[in-house]
């Protein structure tokens, strides 16, 4: 498959317009050899993680300024003392706070931070309705609203937050801090532009005609969800067949790995779709976004006001053989007296998901502490 096709139709399944739940934790059973197992995660009480006998983590929500409930995990260290720097965690694009977020958050409050791992609106644990609906603003809307809520805490120093996020929701981070100067410093990892990724395809490969396409389906299938009262499962990120014609997918991930999956279909299936990340409240794991889904984001380009962020600073964490490593790169080049780029030699994309062995937490850390000082 060609790798552009895959960044939109990670699975070529085929289209659907019906809607489809996702399965509570365990429903998806008895997979075919190459499927993901769920043992772990199970064994870790949902988690993809194992947390910290030094941290302790607790189930929180808050509500944004549109009046949805966020679910969230707030992780504290056991030994923190007095008002301590705090950090908002969110991402990728699709996952729950069970997985990568979670992981990150864990570890920071491992290092000291109180941390806080929240599900975006409309997803995991999260208030909202309809389920599974992606919205930049509302996602960007989030960041600071976790921000009240650290910010709330007692152990907090609510003059030293920040924001850490990984993957997709990275762009959100980026564009609240520009908005939100409470916000003192932004760390990504793997970051990717939704806005650009969703509206112009992977390195902005859409032509115009392509581009006009994408806005006709979404079009169209507004017609076909308002005639059928519900809403369907579609790619976010719409690809193309050889014909040219758009070729929407009704999961993001196939249920099984093609014998000739292309390389970044692998990595994100190796997370989502093994015991390694899979979570079932997550889109990736096990279904796909609302078919509308892109429309806001053809909408609502993110970062256009990121030169609002100085002087505070963000930095950006790339794997050196990560296919979205582009994004972080025009970042820095659009900002570089704000922001500052890392290259991490032999990580993919999804390696910084989870690979400690990978992830620069000593550099980020640092980061942190000097920002946030």
């Amino acid at each position: 498959m060609e790798r552009r096709k895959a960044l939109g139709l990670i699975a070529a399944t085929g289209a659907a317009a019906s809607f489809t739940a996702a399965p509570s934790f365990g429903a998806e059973t008895g997979r075919a050899a190459g499927a993901a197992g769920r043992g772990r995660t199970a064994a870790k009480g949902g988690y993809t993680f194992a947390l910290d006998p030094n941290v302790k983590r607790t189930s929180v929500r808050f509500k944004n300024r549109y009046g949805i409930e966020v679910a969230a995990d707030l992780y504290v260290p056991k030994k923190g003392r007095g008002k301590l720097p705090a950090l908002v965690v969110s991402g990728p694009f699709g996952a729950v706070k069970e997985q990568s977020s979670g992981l990150y958050a864990n570890e920071f409050a491992r290092r000291g931070y109180v941390t806080l791992a929240f599900d975006p609106s409309f997803t995991g644990e999260s208030g909202g309705m309809v389920r599974d609906v992606a919205s930049p603003d509302i996602y960007t809307e989030d960041y600071s609203a976790a921000v009240d809520f650290l910010g709330l805490q007692k152990i907090v120093d609510r003059e030293r937050i920040g924001a850490q996020a990984i993957c997709g929701l990275s762009g959100m981070a980026l564009t609240a801090a520009a908005a939100d100067s409470r916000i003192k410093a932004v760390a990504t990892a793997s970051m990717y532009d939704m806005s650009r990724s969703i509206s112009r395809g992977h390195e902005d490969y859409y032509t115009r005609e392509q581009r006009q396409k994408v806005v006709d389906h979404l079009s169209r299938q507004r017609w076909i969800d308002a005639e059928n009262g519900t809403y369907a499962r579609l790619s976010h990120e719409v690809p193309f067949d050889e014909n040219g014609n758009v070729a929407p997918s009704n999961r993001v991930l196939p249920k099984t790995l093609p014998a000739d999956a292309d390389p970044v279909t692998k990595i994100f299936f190796d997370y989502y779709r093994t015991e390694r990340g899979y979570h079932p409240r997550s889109i990736n794991s096990t279904t796909a976004w609302t078919g509308t889904t892109p429309m806001s984001f053809f909408a609502f380009p993110l970062m256009t006001n990121i030169d609002m962020l100085a002087p505070r600073k963000a930095l950006l964490v790339a794997g050196a053989d990560a296919h979205s490593r582009y994004y972080s790169e025009d970042v820095q080049a659009k900002a570089p007296g704000t922001v500052d780029l890392v290259i991490v030699p032999g990580a993919d994309h999804v390696d910084l998901y989870d690979r400690k062995d990978l992830i620069p937490f000593d550099r980020l850390d640092e980061f942190f502490t000097e920002n946030l000082a």
